[in-house]
């Protein structure tokens, strides 16, 4: 019994002098811990993934950068908050040039509290106290009768501050806020990481900023993202944070950025807050680490894109100042894979005066966004359309005659304005670009016949539709499917029933207008047999790799797709292809001198439109009372080798010149682009030849060394 009351006796002992333990020496401790609350929230910001080329190399990149941020605490006061944008005003440089002329008078009330005062009468105090007015309306008092006299009693230090502050509300409650994130010295960094004890909510981390690799190329297709400061953009808040995303992030705003978001963004660091019951951050704890967004692996061949550009850039600074253009500012080329309708290179450059200074901008996007009538290249569709609804077969001849019809300018061929009749099939009316065969096509598909000196009887309405239709077949005002937002599909005329000739103008590419990316898939549809291929500019998409520069796995691949077979038999599509040949390098063809000579066998059909000037500088005439003036487009589309297609294009010059005049630029730029693709490619052959050689040599060293080793 003794025993066991020791016993007894000692455990009750060492239960007291336990208690003593937490109840005195740890109760504040335990006390803290009991008031604690933990706020699980996604906060920290990672960088967006990498955009590559078809071949690897880093198109779009992400910078890294010493940053400043500031998480502002539930229920934080103003008072505290300012004393912390003070004391890190003393340690950081801050540019003022964001703070607003509201900002600077919320301050001066802040900081002039009792000259505030000041300003509202008696009355006024008086009709606050009685509830006529309330606080907020004697605020805004306030603000209206601040004068400029009022603002610049604040100092060049003081506006440091202000700027400093404005992040740090301008920010939301336990999210890191970029109080400073360019230009952040190394002093700068180290000295605030070493007084953050002094700086509550203040922290040093590693930001990043975007960085697009080639400086003026493809830059405008690339898109761009929201800054830090601006967040997500307005008109998509709700969008955006119903799926996960703080206000404060950054995202795509356009095109390829935009697009594939969902890709790129990432996923966020999650971190665990522990605060007391005032909302004051005692601890973080990072609960998963985040991880940047996927890389895209782009069709574009940056090495052909630069080259491209390149040569867009010199021809048409060289059309313009060799020849005193007026209205020419834009050139675009669009080439692609036939096969697979992967876009290769997207070039467009576009000529601005800006205060006196003449620039040579990226206009890549253009390519897409923009439509122009583009004259005889689209005679192919014409030809394949009237083969597709039965009213031509392919080798019946067609007589290319000058067309008189009652109450109508004579309509002709370029090459026969005042003889007789010349007899031709398809394949000759397209290498000599024959007007009159594509207008009795038209006749015939809108259900008349030419009869001379007679009106024209049409059925406009089922014609149009009709042509409008096996057009779409081939991407001619449809869209091309391509994977970027707000692609245009061109503007179709208007059709008057007292205007049947319009239907003439629109078979040979002067009615309808089409854009440049169109036009190379019709080209492309043409080369490989009549299958309409999805135009895409994202080839893969690939988890983030650990190594700087390196690719990592596959996450998806972007499948070729057919959207729609045309129509034809092969006989009749290869006749087609003959003729886009003979323009190129049969003895009248309209592209012989520029083309004939190639080693690659293209093929192709040039075009010139006229129309009304319908560009920017059609503003001034409007205004002047002054009627717009004609101007001529040249375009071109094509594909080579003729026999086996591996590349098709588009070139589309528009406004070259007024009036009578002609221009070759279209055929030049596309000899050279082509010119450069298989130099290229000849270039690429040999260097991997080169590499096996090699790799071969060294293979035998090895063996070598290993027999006499043995």
């Amino acid at each position: 019994m003794n025993m066991m009351f020791f016993a007894v006796f000692l455990l009750f002992s060492l239960l007291i002098f336990r208690l003593g333990i937490v109840q005195i020496v740890q109760g504040e401790d335990y006390q803290r811990k009991i008031e604690r609350t933990e706020d699980v929230t996604v906060n920290a910001s990672v960088p967006r993934g990498k955009m590559f080329d078809r071949d690897g190399k880093v198109v779009v990149d992400n910078v890294p950068q010493n940053a400043i941020t500031y998480t502002r605490a539930k229920g934080a006061k103003q008072e505290d908050m300012l004393k912390t944008a003070m004391k890190l005003a003393e340690l950081i440089e801050k540019e003022t040039d964001q703070v607003t002329e509201r900002d600077k008078k919320d301050f001066w009330l802040m900081k002039y509290a009792e000259e505030g005062k000041a300003k509202i009468t008696e009355k006024e105090w008086a009709q606050l106290k009685e509830g006529e007015i309330d606080e907020k309306q004697i605020y805004q008092m306030q603000i209206d009768r601040i004068t400029e006299d009022d603002l610049k009693e604040l100092t060049d230090e003081e506006l440091e501050i202000l700027a400093i502050y404005r992040e740090f509300t301008t920010g939301y409650a336990m999210t890191p806020q970029i109080v400073k994130n360019k230009d952040v010295t190394e002093e700068e960094y180290a000295v605030v990481s070493e007084n953050l004890g002094s700086l509550p909510g203040v922290n040093t981390t590693t930001d990043w900023e975007r960085s697009y690799v080639y400086d003026n190329t493809l830059k405008t297709v690339l898109g761009n993202i929201s800054s830090s400061k601006e967040g997500l953009p307005k008109e998509m808040v709700d969008y955006y944070t119903s799926r996960g995303y703080s206000r404060n992030d950054r995202v795509g705003k356009s095109y390829i950025e935009y697009q594939y978001e969902d890709m790129l963004r990432g996923q966020k660091t999650k971190v665990k807050n522990i605060t007391d019951k005032s909302g004051n951050i005692l601890d973080s704890e990072v609960i998963r680490e985040g991880q940047r967004g996927n890389d895209l692996i782009l069709t574009i061949d940056m090495e052909l894109q630069q080259a491209v550009d390149q040569i867009v850039e010199e021809e048409l600074r060289r059309e313009k100042a060799g020849y005193g253009r007026h209205f020419l500012d834009r050139a675009f080329v669009t080439m692609m894979d036939p096969n697979t309708g992967e876009i290769l290179a997207m070039s467009g450059k576009k000529i601005e005066t800006n205060n006196g200074k003449t620039e040579m901008l990226d206009f890549a996007l253009g390519n897409m966004t923009t439509s122009y009538a583009m004259g005889s290249a689209v005679k192919g569709a014409t030809v394949l359309t009237g083969f597709m609804t039965g009213v031509n077969e392919p080798g019946q001849p067609i007589a290319d005659e000058p067309l008189i019809m009652k109450s109508t300018p004579k309509k002709s061929s370029w090459f026969n304005r005042n003889g007789g009749k010349i007899w031709m099939d398809e394949k000759s009316a397209l290498m000599k670009s024959s007007n009159v065969y594509m207008f009795k096509t038209a006749m015939e598909i809108a259900g008349g016949k030419y009869i001379p000196n007679s009106s024209l009887k049409l059925n406009l309405e089922d014609g149009f539709t009709t042509m409008r239709r096996h057009f779409g077949q081939f991407g001619l005002g449809v869209p091309t499917g391509i994977d970027l937002p707000n692609e245009q599909v061109g503007f179709q005329g208007k059709i008057n029933l007292s205007e049947p000739g319009k239907i003439l103008d629109f078979s040979i590419g002067q009615f309808d207008t089409y854009t440049p990316l169109q036009l190379a898939q019709y080209a492309a549809t043409i080369a490989n047999g009549g299958y309409r291929m999805r135009s895409h500019i994202v080839k893969e998409i690939r988890e983030p790799a650990k190594e700087t520069n390196k690719i990592g796995s596959v996450v998806k691949e972007i499948q070729p797709e057919v959207l729609n077979r045309l129509d034809v038999t092969s006989n009749e599509i290869e006749r087609v292809q003959q003729g886009f040949r003979m323009v190129m390098s049969g003895s009248q063809g309209t592209a012989k001198k520029y083309f004939a000579s190639a080693p690659y066998n293209p093929a192709g059909k040039t075009g010139t439109a006229e129309g009304v000037y319908d560009g920017p500088k059609g503003e001034q005439f409007i205004k002047n009372g002054q009627q717009l003036p004609m101007t001529w487009n040249v375009t071109l589309a094509g594909y080579a080798p003729y026999d086996n297609p591996e590349v098709a294009f588009s070139v589309v010059v528009p406004w070259v010149y007024e009036g009578k005049g002609k221009s070759s630029i279209n055929n030049v730029i596309g000899r050279r682009i082509l010119d450069k693709y298989f130099e290229l490619k000849a270039e690429r052959m040999k260097n991997e030849t080169a590499d096996v050689v090699v790799e071969q040599d060294i293979q035998l060293k090895n063996d070598k060394k290993n027999t006499e080793e043995e």
